[in-house]
């Protein structure tokens, strides 16, 4: 059996994750618990070319971790984008997803990681040929669907062919980017940066009186840390648009990156909305009785998806669905066992809804007295 890793853990911060992360959650807001005809309103502040430009790339390069984290302090949407102009236009894409470096699967015999040098590699060859093959979109278009039901072979094609053209897209990212950072952004980074700055101050203060194991739990809401994020440093920054999920990526064999959501349940992600997103995604997914057949089972035993899809009589994908949204609403544990997700009942999210529920209609009620007087 293979000693312990003694994990350390190294603090980041900066609103350049958030510049990013915030235009993958527009692009994807069913898949985050955000209302998808918001979404497309904010989309549509940005100039029409600069936003299809985004629609057709954006699934393509997703949240660049390891890019954001090279950047020096203030890490701020304005150094991300100096830092991107600094980059030669052809270059500024295979940069961006760091593509240019060696991309060797870290295990024999490992899908996810021999996969990940086929996507680094297929791009690389088509930056450079100016051309992509059939069987390239056929790639792409299954690995992409899984993360995206948007992303349609038609999207592919359409992605790959700017990935085709490298200069001409390496203009035109940064181009939609400052689009994107005049249209909204700039005034929403006023708005969350106070609030990146507070939750690093409480994951801080929280890691003085807990193990790391135990940090990663409630960091994460809820996720256990299995051996896929074992790392001996873990840097760990906020996001804001993100919760209750996270995104990670290894950095090197040592190093592993955690972005944890630090958005409080009270607020909203969408600005000037006073209705908690909290204590909405939990009454929404406590409002479905297959949900709380799912939970009902949970509370007894930890489970996997086939599990309960057998219990359930369902098929498998339908309690994924299922279970994503309890996931969103910091209902369930997850643990991540090699390939198997496992899930239990978080009870403290129970009770803390139920609370949170008392403590708004009680706010409700004492403003509307407020008014009358």
């Amino acid at each position: 059996m293979s000693e312990p890793i003694a994990t350390t853990l190294i603090w980041d911060i900066g609103t350049a994750y958030e510049l990013f992360i915030s235009l993958h959650v527009l692009h994807e807001p069913d898949f985050f618990g955000i209302r998808a005809s918001w979404a497309a309103g904010v989309r549509s502040r940005i100039p029409a070319a600069e936003r299809k430009l985004l629609e057709d790339v954006c699934p393509l390069i997703g949240v660049p971790l390891v890019w954001l984290h090279s950047l020096p302090a203030p890490k701020d949407a304005i150094s991300a984008l100096w830092a991107l102009k600094q980059i030669p236009p052809a270059q500024r894409m295979i940069k961006l997803l760091r593509l240019d470096e060696p991309c060797e699967p870290e295990e024999k015999g490992s899908e996810e990681e021999a996969k990940h040098k086929q996507f680094c590699e297929s791009l690389l060859r088509i930056a450079h040929t100016g051309e992509w093959k059939s069987e390239d979109a056929d790639f792409f278009t299954k690995m992409w669907g899984k993360k995206s039901h948007s992303m349609k072979k038609d999207a592919v094609e359409r992605a790959l062919d700017r990935w085709s053209r490298p200069e001409e897209l390496g203009e035109g990212f940064l181009s939609a980017l400052q689009a994107y950072y005049q249209a909204f952004f700039e005034e929403e980074e006023r708005r969350v940066a106070p609030i990146l700055k507070a939750g690093l101050e409480r994951a801080q203060s929280l890691s003085s009186t807990m193990t790391p194991d135990e940090l990663f739990v409630e960091l994460s809401q809820g996720v256990q840390m299995g051996e896929e994020f074992r790392a001996a440093r873990l840097i760990v920054a906020p996001a804001f648009w993100t919760t209750p999920l996270i995104l990670f990526e290894k950095l090197d064999e040592d190093t592993m990156l955690l972005i944890f959501g630090a958005r409080p349940a009270e607020m909203s992600v969408i600005p000037g909305e006073s209705l908690p997103d909290g204590l909405v995604r939990a009454l929404k997914a406590l409002a479905d009785p297959t949900r709380l057949k799912i939970l009902f089972y949970l509370s007894h035993e930890s489970l996997t998806p086939s599990e309960l899809a057998r219990r359930l009589h369902l098929r498998a994908p339908t309690v994924t669905h299922h279970l994503s949204e309890l996931r969103l609403a910091s209902l369930v544990h997850l643990t991540l066992e090699h390939d198997e997700k496992r899930y239990a009942i978080r009870a403290q999210t129970l009770e803390t809804t139920f609370g949170s529920l008392t403590t708004f209609l009680q706010g409700k009620i004492t403003e509307e007295t407020h008014r009358k007087e």
